[in-house]
C-alpha cells in the first residue's frame, strides 16, 4: 500500500513540475516593461524614447533586441492608419530610440517586441503617444 501512495505521489508531484514550469517562465517576461520617456511629442518627424525597465529593481535594461515595431492610430479607431517608424542609436543604456512619422494629430500606438537578454519569451509592449500640433 506504501509503495501505491509513493507510486502516486511521485507521479502528482511530475504532473504539477510539468505544469507549473511554463507558468514559471511566463511570469519572468512579465518582470520587463517599455515606457515612454515622453507621453506627447510634436507632430510630423520626431525621435521617440521608450524606456525598457526590469519592474522589481526599476532598473534600465540594456542589450535588448528590438525586432518588431508598428506605429499606427489604433487608440483613435483608425488602425489602418500607419506611420513609418524605425529605430535609431540610443546612448543611453535601457533607452531605446525611435524615428517616427506622425502625419496627424492624434493618440497614436507603438507595438514593439524585443528578446531580453536571459530570458525564454518575447516581450511585447504597446505603448500609446500623443501627437500634437
Amino acid at each position: 500500500m506504501s509503495t501505491f501512495i509513493s507510486r502516486g505521489l511521485a507521479g502528482s508531484l511530475l504532473v504539477l513540475g510539468l505544469f507549473a514550469a511554463p507558468t514559471a517562465a511566463r511570469a519572468a517576461i512579465g518582470d520587463y516593461e517599455f515606457k515612454l520617456v515622453s507621453e506627447q511629442a510634436k507632430k510630423g518627424q520626431t525621435v521617440v524614447d521608450v524606456r525598457l525597465i526590469h519592474k522589481p529593481h526599476a532598473k534600465p535594461v540594456p542589450d535588448a533586441v528590438v525586432f518588431a515595431m508598428r506605429l499606427d492610430m489604433a487608440p483613435d479607431d483608425m488602425e489602418a492608419m500607419t506611420g513609418a517608424i524605425e529605430q535609431v542609436e540610443s546612448s543611453e543604456p535601457g533607452v531605446y530610440r525611435f524615428r517616427v512619422a506622425l502625419t496627424d494629430e492624434g493618440r497614436w500606438r507603438i507595438s514593439l517586441a524585443a528578446k531580453v537578454q536571459g530570458e525564454a519569451e518575447t516581450l511585447q509592449g504597446r505603448l500609446v503617444l500623443k501627437a500634437t500640433p
